[in-house]
């Protein structure tokens, strides 16, 4: 079992930076791959970035790479979410979610869900 307990999301101008934090219970947190996935108001839940269990592998969604990167410290049981150069459609709530081996892209793959933290991204 894992429990994820999202922090960080709050209210930021467009242009700004925000950087997520995912805490993870258990002793085994090198064991998972973890993913950050959005959701907007009205929307599906849709893929952010991935990455592996020894944060040797990262992805990200097209449209966001060069301004979303992924990190975990496997020490500190904790993944990362940078969030650089915000726009207003970034503004969702942003969960992160953790499976057994390796990365995946789409939500139904994730055994565990932390419950989220908002990003609300004002122009």
């Amino acid at each position: 079992q894992v429990q994820l307990v999202e922090s960080g999301g709050g209210l930021v101008q467009a242009g700004g930076s925000l950087r997520l934090s995912c805490a993870a219970s258990g002793r085994t947190f090198g064991n998972y791959a973890m993913g950050w996935f959005r959701q907007a108001p009205g929307k599906e839940r849709e893929f952010v970035a991935t990455i592996s269990r020894s944060g040797g592998s990262t992805s990200s969604a097209d449209s966001l790479k060069g301004r979303f990167a992924i990190s975990r410290d496997n020490a500190k049981t904790t993944v990362y979410l940078q969030m650089n150069s915000l726009k207003p459609e970034d503004t969702a709530v942003y969960y992160c979610a953790a499976r057994p081996g390796i990365i995946a892209y789409d939500p139904q793959s994730y055994m565990y869900w932390g419950q989220g933290t908002q990003v609300t991204v004002s122009s």
